[in-house]
This record gives structure tokens, C-alpha cells and sequence, in this order.
């Protein structure tokens, strides 16, 4: 794969948006994968970028320095994306997270199929919608979730079960 430069990107011609309350460790999963950007790694965007190697610890949730203006800035204008919009990615100030293990509400993903940043809150217990525990593992295999930025297929990544079919497997939460 060829490395990526500023020149090729820096005025894109679309946008992927991010979904309603995803975090950011999915959105940028999401946008490296996309047919026109084919970047494999954070480490390349960010280089791109100008950032250093952030984008990596951003996947991972670790938002220690709190990401500045400054670099939201500038990873925003290389994808297409105000500063604003990508901070919105970006847990509250003096919410802490909850870096491992990452966690799923498989009732919310069978409907729109993305991570939500409110899951990774050391504060959130529960999905308040569904009143469902979060998952942490795979049900099925006890397998860890990886990181969102990896959830290209949806799956538990050792045995593969769907991230959706994984709701009947919640408990509820009160």
C-alpha cells in the first residue's frame, strides 16, 4: 500500500460522517477502511495529518493530553471534518473512561451497527435504552471485544459470532 500524503486528501470531495454518539476509535475504523481512503494503519493518518502518533492512542480511548484544538483541527481537515464534529467524538470533560475491557450493547448495534462512545464511560452501568448490561466479551467464546477501530466485520474476532445476535445474551440492568 502506498503511503498516504496530504496533497491526495486535503479537499475531499465527500465526508463520512460520523453516526450519532460513535466513538471515535469506530468513526476512524471506519473512515481507514473506506474504498476511497484505503489507509491501514492510525499511525499513516496521523502522519498525514501532521499530529504525530495520536490517532493511535485515540483508537485505544487514552485521551491523556486531552486531544487539543490544534490537532482536532488538523485531523479535521484532512478528512473533511470541522473540529466541533470530531471533539463530539470525544468523551465530555471529566468523564472518565473505561479503557479496557470494551464494551457493547448488542441490542443497540443490532440496530445501527457502530460503537457508541457513552459504553466505554467508567460512569455508564447499562444501555438506558434497552435497560441491558453492557457486554465485555463474546458470549459465545469469552473472547475480549478489540478495539472499535477493528470492527470491520461486526464479529467476535475468534469465533466469529455476529455482534448482533449477542442481545439475547444480555442481562438486564435496573
Amino acid at each position: 500500500m502506498s503511503a498516504m500524503n496530504t496533497e491526495t486528501i486535503e479537499n475531499l470531495p465527500w465526508c463520512i460522517e460520523p453516526n450519532e454518539g460513535e466513538s471515535i476509535s469506530h468513526y476512524f475504523g471506519r473512515f481507514r477502511r473506506h474504498e476511497a481512503v484505503c489507509v491501514s494503519s492510525p499511525g499513516s493518518l496521523s502522519k498525514a495529518a501532521g499530529i504525530g502518533p495520536v490517532l493511535a492512542r485515540w483508537e485505544k480511548f487514552r485521551f491523556n493530553p486531552f486531544p487539543s484544538q490544534k490537532k482536532l483541527e488538523a485531523i479535521g481537515k484532512l478528512i473533511g471534518l470541522d473540529a466541533d464534529r470530531i471533539a463530539q467524538m470525544l468523551p465530555p470533560k471529566g468523564e472518565k473512561m473505561k479503557l479496557e475491557p470494551i464494551r457493547l450493547c448488542a441490542a443497540c448495534y443490532a440496530e445501527q451497527p457502530y460503537h457508541r462512545l457513552e459504553w466505554q464511560f467508567q460512569s455508564t452501568a447499562g444501555c438506558n435504552r434497552h435497560r441491558l448490561r453492557l457486554l465485555s466479551e463474546c458470549p459465545f467464546c469469552k473472547e475480549r471485544f478489540a478495539i472499535p477501530a477493528l470492527w470491520e466485520q461486526g464479529a467476535c474476532r475468534k469465533c466469529h459470532a455476529p455482534f448482533r445476535t449477542m442481545k439475547k445474551r444480555q442481562k438486564v440492568y435496573s
